[in-house]
């Protein structure tokens, strides 16, 4: 159980390095041509706004926020694509932990290569590394959430996801902090502190790869290794796949918490990725308070994911999910209304991000213990279950980047994009309602 939660103390490296913090201030500041003065006439002040360069795709011009964005709807497409494939096989070779090993080396060997990343000429290898990094990050989760079941019985399985994430968030404010020192102390002009940021990608690669072995030498290898591959694998596995979902929408709580996961899972994942993007694009806020404010929000998603955590045996997970999903709204609605032009708006911005810092990780921990604790309790196909959820959380996050990625092509900045994503929460509200509150077999309620 140990060895399990400390792969999200390796892994979750990615989630904040290169997912929420460095990369993307990286990827803005390589596209950013300079900035102009603008007066706001409301409060009468002039205000610094970043002037973006535009990135050709076979001939026509983008805005490199959104081109950033499709580019994240493409790596979750790809997932989409895989999981199905690899989850079989590995229900039929019964090797899940090696291919949970593939994907996590694809993704640390990912991350180094983002340090290739030198300037806008070689944009298309930054975004081409994200890319592969995304798959590596999120196909390994297919499988290292199918553990969870495995190794922990139904009334520990809340406690040990919640312990998963805390050491995520612990490992990865370490290592931001660690990558914070060297672009802002070690690096003493502009050009330095570029060259530092792209070596902390470098860390971020070898601290996945190298904290991941604990992970792998004690993991258990779960169900005999076969060594001949169907045939028809590919077939089969969507095949099973559709019969997995069809069969766990004919239970209803089930159906209800997986398609209020599906739409609070469109606009959760989404501001997770593209926050930052926001907060240097519409705030313009320097580097290293964006930096110390996404710190900030890791920091207090250890206690939000251990709050929640603890409250959801007092209420029940349903209405602990309530309370997040209603949180979101109002941070999605506040985001709406934030002006560049106010003189209180990075009051603001910080006001919104410790909203989301409190329910990130709870809701991300409570998502994946209500599911587990959902789930036929005689039924050992654990990685395929978990594959259509995980599945269904990237075709999820597909929609979700798609809208927001061309809402800010159309509107040209992100604040309607933000507004779009309410929409989505307010839906899996409704749906998490319909849950019916039970008594499991150890007394849990849900």
């Amino acid at each position: 159980m140990n060895a399990w939660a400390f792969y999200d103390w390796a892994n979750s490296v990615y989630s904040l390095v290169i997912t929420s913090t460095i990369f993307p201030i990286y990827y803005s500041i390589i596209t950013t041509a300079a900035e102009r003065d603008e007066y706001v006439a409301e409060t009468g002040q002039w205000i610094k706004v970043p002037v973006r360069h535009s990135i050709n795709i076979f001939g026509n011009s983008y805005h490199p926020d959104a081109v950033y964005g499709y580019s994240l709807t493409i790596s979750f497409f790809i997932v989409v694509l895989l999981s199905p494939i690899l989850s079989s096989l590995a229900d039929t070779i019964g090797n899940k932990k090696s291919f949970l090993q593939f994907f996590c080396y694809l993704g640390a060997t990912s991350c180094m290569g983002l340090a290739l990343f030198t300037g806008l000429n070689t944009v298309f290898l930054g975004l081409l590394f994200s890319i592969t990094a995304s798959v590596g990050f999120w196909g390994s989760l297919v499988f290292y959430n199918s553990f969870l079941p495995d190794l922990a019985t139904p009334d520990k399985q809340d406690a040990l996801s919640a312990k998963g994430y805390v050491y995520g968030y612990i490992g990865s404010v370490i290592l931001v902090v660690i990558c914070l020192f060297l672009i802002q102390v070690v690096a003493q002009t502009a050009d330095q502190a570029l060259i530092w940021t792209r070596v902390t990608f470098l860390l971020t690669g070898a601290w996945w790869f190298g904290f991941s072995q604990y992970t792998f030498r004690h993991l258990p290898q779960h169900g005999a290794v076969i060594k001949t591959i169907p045939k028809d694998i590919i077939k089969t596995s969507f095949r099973e796949l559709f019969k997995v979902g069809h069969d766990l929408f004919r239970t209803a709580n089930l159906k209800y918490f997986l398609a209020s996961f599906f739409f609070y899972s469109v606009g959760m994942q989404t501001i997770f990725l593209m926050a930052t993007l926001f907060g240097k694009s519409e705030i313009n806020l320097p580097q290293d308070r964006l930096i110390l404010t996404l710190l900030l929000i890791q920091i207090e998603a250890i206690f939000g994911a251990v709050i929640f955590s603890r409250l959801s045996k007092r209420i029940g997970n349903k209405n602990v999910i309530s309370i997040a999903i209603v949180l979101w709204i109002v941070a999605c609605l506040w985001a709406y209304f934030l002006d560049a032009g106010n003189p209180n708006v990075r009051l603001h911005f910080y006001i919104i991000a410790g909203i989301i810092g409190l329910v990130m990780g709870g809701l991300q921990a409570l998502s994946r213990s209500t599911y587990s604790k959902l789930l036929p309790p005689d039924d050992l196909d654990n990685t395929t279950y978990f594959s259509f959820y995980d599945v269904l959380e990237k075709i999820a996050i597909i929609i979700g980047t798609f809208i927001f990625a061309t809402l800010i092509e159309h509107y040209n900045n992100m604040r309607f994009a933000a507004l779009s994503m309410a929409v989505f929460f307010a839906i899996g509200l409704i749906f998490i309602r319909f849950l019916k509150v039970k008594i499991t077999p150890n007394k849990e309620t849900l």
